[in-house]
Formats: structure tokens, C-alpha cells, sequence
């Protein structure tokens, strides 16, 4: 049996200003970050994990 879903919080003050400063300036990831990315996607992939 599913569990009910709960109400997603609300974000205010500072965390609100946090959350959208970050949200601005998306990470960049390496190209050998990139490499190891798309290896373990084509592992879980090939395994029948799909995330």
C-alpha cells in the first residue's frame, strides 16, 4: 500500500535566497565528470536500474 504524499515546504528568508542564488549558477562538471556520468548511466542502464 503507497503512503499518502506529504505537503512540500515552503522555502522563505534566507533559504529562499540560498536556494535561488544556486539554482542560478547550475554546477559544471569536468569532462572526466562527464565521462564517469555517462559510464555508471550505461551500467544501470544495462542492469535494469533506471534512476
Amino acid at each position: 500500500m503507497s503512503c499518502p504524499v506529504k505537503e512540500t515546504p515552503v522555502l522563505t528568508g534566507k533559504e529562499a535566497k540560498q536556494f535561488t542564488q544556486e539554482m542560478d549558477k547550475p554546477k559544471s562538471y569536468s569532462t572526466e565528470e562527464k565521462a564517469q556520468m555517462k559510464k555508471a548511466r550505461k551500467i544501470f542502464q544495462q542492469n535494469g536500474v533506471f534512476l
